[in-house]
């Protein structure tokens, strides 16, 4: 006699997934690699686990968590993934990935890029990870795209910021958010507004408490910081 329970048990865990994402990653610039990615974040929503790790993703994969975690990266630059907080239990706030991105692009037709739009976030990402030495996480790839999308700061403040940020020896991106905020507050809209204010700041800094020592030396900075 046929154990028809146990078919029903294997139908309830089949992965439903739109076809036209087998035929349209190649257009939103994904490798099958990437694809991987997506089909396991997918899975992993299904079993109501909505922020996997790499380590996670990796054990179904493969390729190494530092490959997964890169992947990733990747896939919220291209804006198909993004991070967003929920509440979950008693109230704690707790971050997910959301396929929402992904989505939108596969069925809603995809409107003009402009390409003086798109290109800061490209050329930012690796300014960033250089000054940091070392790849940005996931949570801060979300943050400099809501500094552009959503704050609206413009690319040229973002850098200046991040170069406040360097020469105070404060290298991180709290400091850089306040840094920016601060300027939105007080109406900086130009490069030129923010060095100034920022060489005030600096100059009320070593007044008042002596000489600030960088943790690394300017004389390495990009040419953009030697512009003073």
């Amino acid at each position: 006699m046929t154990n028809h329970s146990s078919y029903e048990s294997m139908l309830q865990k089949q992965l439903i997934l739109p076809q036209n994402l087998l035929t349209s990653y190649k257009r939103m610039n994904m490798n099958e690699t990437e694809l991987a990615i997506i089909l396991q974040l997918w899975r992993y929503q299904q079993e109501g686990v909505n922020f996997p790790t790499p380590a996670e993703l990796g054990q179904y994969m493969t390729i190494s968590e530092e490959e997964c975690s890169m992947l990733l990266r990747s896939l919220i630059q291209k804006g198909l993934v993004e991070i967003l907080d929920e509440k979950g239990p008693d109230n704690i706030i707790q971050e997910k990935y959301s396929l929402e991105p992904l989505l939108i692009k596969l069925f809603q037709p995809e409107p003009k890029k402009k390409e003086t739009k798109d290109a800061p976030k490209e050329s930012l990402f690796p300014l960033f990870e250089k000054e940091f030495g070392r790849p940005l996480s996931p949570f801060e790839i979300e943050t400099i795209n809501i500094w552009l999308d959503e704050d609206n700061y413009q690319e040229e403040l973002i850098k200046t910021a991040l170069r406040e940020a360097v020469l105070m020896g404060k290298l991180n991106f709290k400091y850089i958010d306040r840094i920016l905020a601060e300027w939105q507050r007080k109406g900086i809209k130009t490069v030129q507004e923010a060095k100034h204010h920022g060489k005030q700041f600096r100059n009320n800094q070593k007044t008042n408490a002596g000489p600030v020592s960088p943790k690394r030396d300017v004389s390495l900075y990009y040419n953009w910081l030697e512009d003073e």
